[in-house]
């Protein structure tokens, strides 16, 4: 399974705010930056992440984003079925696929993809994020 880059953006933006100091507010800007991410398009992934409660997002001057939830607390197998829009393997009725009712690889790809997501589910974004001043020096963040 390959994940689509607004996932792999929502990632990067979860892990950018969770090397921050709690509740100090981070811009667009200054993820975008750090990732190289075209803010047009971080600016969709932090919306869908405010959404469904991953972050907080404040408007105004001193505005910007932050973890709406401590790190342990955000699973990522639940980050990524969120922002994945289709999470489907493969789509035996597009087109219609005569093997469709005497197939065995259907069942076999559904067990891959519940092992896929059973494994992401053991991790929260704090297991990614335990050796911060690793990350920091990576991303030039002092």
């Amino acid at each position: 399974m390959k994940l689509t880059n607004y996932t792999d953006f929502s990632l990067r933006t979860l892990i950018f705010l969770a090397l921050q100091d709690e509740n100090v507010l981070v811009t667009t800007d200054d993820v975008a930056n750090h990732f190289k991410i075209l803010k047009n398009h971080l600016t969709k992934v932090i919306h869908k992440l405010s959404k469904h409660g991953f972050i907080k997002t404040v408007r105004g001057k001193n505005g910007g984003i932050c973890l709406a939830l401590p790190p342990e607390k955000i699973n990522l197998a639940e980050v990524v079925q969120a922002m994945e829009s289709n999470v489907e393997i493969v789509n035996c009725a597009q087109p219609i696929c005569p093997l469709n009712n005497n197939c065995e690889l259907k069942g076999i790809l559904d067990e891959a993809q519940s092992a896929f997501f059973s494994t992401l589910g053991k991790y929260s974004l704090a297991d990614i994020t335990h050796q911060p001043n690793k990350i920091l020096s990576f991303l030039n963040i002092n």
